[in-house]
């Protein structure tokens, strides 16, 4: 891999959007996507944006927050938009949100949101360097303040993890 790949980058420049269609066999017995399906969808949609910033390979390795605000039915369309909020040295985070689409109405409405953070990987597996973002807005800048705070509380909950065990 090239320098080249660190070349600064803009939140817009790894923005994805990808829309499945709910089937019966994503959906729980009331007829709704099933959590497990959304956190599924929400992880690629937030590898894709990571992949398209880093231009290598990332792997999850934490996940601050999901919501889940409302039911997605059977035969409607999910949508999921992710984007870059902050990049760090190795790893980035990422906002997705779940939004949908009534097939009867056309009228969508945000489901769930979720903010993951990615580290990016070389060919041997290792954590490499990413690109900065471009912070060109007020909005832009704002978001990368607060991925720097989610860090930072992620960050110091590992450190208090380290020392426990669960017991079963």
């Amino acid at each position: 891999m090239t320098k080249d790949h660190l070349t600064p980058k803009h939140p817009a420049d790894s923005a994805t959007e990808t829309v499945h269609v709910v089937l019966p066999n994503d959906a729980n017995p009331l007829g709704f996507i099933l959590g497990g399906t959304v956190m599924h969808l929400i992880d690629i949609a937030g590898a894709i944006a990571s992949h398209r910033h880093t231009h290598s390979r990332v792997a999850t390795v934490a996940v601050d927050s999901l919501e889940f605000l409302n039911p997605v039915k059977v035969g409607d369309q999910i949508i999921l938009r992710a984007r870059i909020t902050c990049a760090f040295r190795t790893s980035l985070e990422v906002a997705v949100e779940a939004w949908c689409e009534e097939t009867a109405t056309g009228e969508r409405h945000l489901t769930s949101r979720a903010f993951l953070t990615f580290v990016a990987l070389d060919q041997d597996g290792r954590p490499t360097d990413v690109p900065s973002l471009i912070l060109d807005n007020d909005e832009d800048r704002r978001r990368a303040e607060a991925a720097q705070g989610r860090r930072t509380e992620r960050l110091k909950k590992r450190g208090n993890l380290a020392s426990e065990s669960f017991s079963f």
